[in-house]
C-alpha cells in the first residue's frame, strides 16, 4: 500500500505531466458545481497542509490550471478555481489515472476481494474520520509478540473477536516460529 501512491505518482507524471497531488487538486475542483472551492475546504479534501496546498496550487496557477482569488471580509480566506484549461487537464488525465488504479489495484483482485477492500477502507476511512489513529483497535502492549516474531492479534473495538485480525511479522530465513 506504500508503493502505490508512488507509482501513480510516477506514471501520472509520465503520461499527463502532473504529479499524483497535483491531479488530486484539479480533480476535486472539477468535481464542484462552479469548479470553485475555498482552500482550506481543498486541503482537507486532499489530505494536505494549507502550506503544501498553497505551494502547488501557485504552480497551477503559474501554468494557468486554476487561480486564485481572496475572500472579502476578515480573515485570510482564499478560494481556488479550476480554469478551463485545468479542466481540459484533469479530464484528459483522468482515464489514464482510472486505467493506473485498474491495472495496479483493482483487475487481478476477485469479487470477494474487492468486497473486503471495500470493508477495509470503509473501517480504515471510519478511524481517520474519528481523528485518533489508535480508536479503531485495542493498542499493542509490549508483551503481545510484535517486535519479536510472534503473531499480534489486533481486536478491531467495534467488531467482534470473529472479525479478528491476525498479523504474523515476517520471519529471518531459518528462524523457527515460537511454539505456543
Amino acid at each position: 500500500m506504500i508503493s502505490l501512491p508512488a507509482a501513480l505518482d510516477a506514471r501520472m507524471q509520465r503520461e499527463a505531466q502532473l504529479t499524483f497531488f497535483e491531479y488530486m487538486v484539479l480533480s476535486v475542483l472539477s468535481e464542484q458545481p462552479d469548479r470553485t472551492m475555498q482552500m482550506s475546504a481543498l486541503a482537507a479534501r486532499t489530505a494536505a497542509s494549507l502550506s503544501r496546498l498553497s505551494h502547488v496550487v501557485g504552480r497551477l496557477e503559474k501554468r494557468g490550471l486554476l487561480a486564485r482569488k481572496r475572500i472579502p471580509g476578515s480573515g485570510r480566506r482564499t478560494t481556488a478555481t479550476l480554469t478551463e484549461a485545468g479542466y481540459d487537464v484533469v479530464v484528459a488525465a483522468a482515464p489514464g489515472h482510472v486505467a493506473a488504479v485498474r491495472e495496479y489495484l483493482i483487475d487481478d483482485l476477485g469479487p470477494q476481494e474487492l468486497a473486503a477492500l471495500r470493508r477495509i477502507g470503509a473501517a480504515v476511512d471510519a478511524a481517520i474520520k474519528r481523528g485518533q489513529p489508535d480508536a479503531g483497535s485495542a493498542a499493542s502492549s509490549p508483551g503481545d509478540g510484535a517486535a519479536d516474531g510472534r503473531s499480534l492479534t489486533i481486536h478491531p473495538a467495534s467488531q467482534p473477536p470473529a472479525d479478528t485480525l491476525i498479523v504474523t511479522p515476517r520471519r529471518p530465513a531459518g528462524q523457527e516460529p515460537d511454539q505456543p
